[in-house]
């Protein structure tokens, strides 16, 4: 379980990150994932160049076989990472969305 206190400090991270774009410079497909994820599964997870150079790791969402190639434009858009724990506390984290 990841505490409340941790979320809320992760926020200031989130908030640097929301909104920014860039490329996938690389992918992988995630078929047999760890327990938390196991609805999500296959998903991609994608390492993106942002625009200033930065590199990021995330999950691609709202995605199709298509936007699984080098170059796709991506944008950072904030979801939930895992299920609420026992607790009620949702945890929300950077992904990433192809652009239209």
């Amino acid at each position: 379980m990841q505490s409340p206190v941790k979320i809320w400090r992760n926020q200031k991270n989130i908030a640097q990150l929301l909104g920014k774009t860039g490329m996938i410079i690389s992918w992988t497909l995630v078929r047999v994932p760890p327990g938390d994820f196991m609805d999500q599964a296959p998903y991609p997870v994608v390492l993106v160049e942002l625009e200033g150079g930065k590199r990021i790791e995330a999950q691609l969402v709202d995605w199709n076989s298509a936007h699984l190639v080098f170059g796709t434009k991506v944008k950072t858009v904030v979801r939930r990472v895992m299920h609420p724990d026992p607790d009620g506390v949702i945890p929300y984290g950077i992904k990433v969305k192809p652009v239209s």
